[in-house]
């Protein structure tokens, strides 16, 4: 487009500058799918004790889900980020992964508008939910399998208030997997690969789950996920959930007009 980098053309800024500190969310409610006061892992506990002293104005604790209550769609990450999710504490929410997620989000239809750089900025979702395999920010973004187990109940909690015929979209293989265990699925039956569909019988009834290669800033950096790639699995996503519907361009995901810089945080960060 004219007058655009090709950068902002495929929808990432030129240049990463620092994020803006996040203000924190009102204190949610503990029930099955969320437990805002869980320590069940050791490792993930204490981390968070020491990130909390190093950052006392993040939010520090396990972060809830975000949305519709009655959705349609769950997105289901990782784990948050450092100085993301972590900080804000609200998923994807001031990192660099919360940029192509939202801005797809907003052009299907399932969110207010197409960032989401900081709690409290009005970023609202219809008919789609965002949650993570693991509620804690694991050391090294690395949670442990016993630290995933541990969390996968709140996963099958927050699964299991889909209503039939949903979507889950799962960011990558830990995703993946987590939704699967969460669901009684074996991993050898529906095996991870970009761009697939599992069609999965019984709880949710006829709900499909949709796989995306992680939008972190590694994998869209390095164009393993391209923003064409990501809107793919998305067209899946809405012919499925609505059969007759008119799908965006790769230009509505474009970056706004002057651009959005990208938040901090390492090639590795989760959400």
């Amino acid at each position: 487009m004219r007058g655009e980098s090709r950068s902002a053309v495929l929808g990432f800024p030129a240049r990463a500058k620092p994020a803006v500190t996040a203000r924190i969310l009102p204190e949610p409610t503990r029930d099955a799918r969320y437990d805002p006061a869980c320590r069940r892992c050791p490792r993930l506990a204490a981390f968070l004790d020491e990130v909390r002293t190093a950052h006392p104005g993040y939010w520090c604790r396990p972060v809830p889900p975000f949305g519709d209550a009655r959705a349609r769609l769950l997105v289901v990450g990782l784990a948050p980020g450092m100085h993301g999710a972590n900080a804000s504490g609200r998923p994807f929410t001031g990192d660099h992964a919360g940029i192509l997620l939202y801005r797809t989000l907003h052009a299907y239809g399932f969110a207010s508008r197409p960032d989401g750089a900081r709690a409290g900025d009005g970023l609202a979702l219809t008919g789609c939910r965002v949650n993570n395999a693991v509620k804690c920010l694991p050391p090294a973004n690395k949670p442990s399998p016993a630290e995933i187990a541990g969390c996968n109940a709140f996963l099958a909690a927050d699964l299991a208030t889909l209503p039939p015929r949903a979507a889950v979209l799962a960011l990558g293989r830990i995703a993946h997997e987590a939704v699967l265990r969460a669901l009684g699925r074996r991993l050898a039956e529906h095996p991870f690969a970009h761009g697939a569909t599992h069609r999965l019988s019984g709880v949710p009834d006829g709900a499909v789950l949709f796989d995306s290669y992680h939008c972190s800033r590694y994998n869209t950096n390095t164009r393993r996920l391209t923003p064409a790639m990501f809107a793919a699995v998305f067209d899946a996503i809405a012919a499925h959930l609505n059969p007759v519907r008119t799908t965006p361009t790769l230009a509505s995901l474009a970056a706004p007009s002057g651009g959005r810089s990208a938040p901090r945080g390492g090639p590795s960060e989760l959400t």
